[in-house]
């Protein structure tokens, strides 16, 4: 897969367990870095929502699109066991991507 064929579905927290957001991507660094750093108003911005714990990777727009439909269709209990079943402790996985 080339770089320019990756696609992410992302969800960011302000907590464990706290307010969620879910995104798109396709450059999941670059993403991060600016929910981090705020540089867009909107939801994340407001709620403080920049700790990236869970993402999956796609190689179409289509299916990443897809899935971020279906996720964020989801009710919270749902979202918290997909998150927790690959990030237990809700770690920013952030750290892992080198921003």
């Amino acid at each position: 897969m080339s770089m320019s064929e990756r696609y992410y579905v992302y969800v960011l927290a302000n907590r464990a367990r706290g307010v969620l957001y879910t995104g798109v991507t396709n450059d999941l660094v670059r993403r991060v870095t600016e929910h981090k750093s705020k540089l867009a108003p909107g939801f994340s911005k407001s709620y403080g929502v920049s700790n990236l714990v869970y993402y999956q990777e796609h190689s179409s727009i289509r299916e990443t699109r897809a899935r971020q439909a279906a996720v964020k269709r989801w009710r919270r209990a749902r979202k918290f066991e997909l998150i927790e079943k690959l990030n237990p402790d809700w770690r920013d996985l952030s750290v892992e991507l080198q921003l």
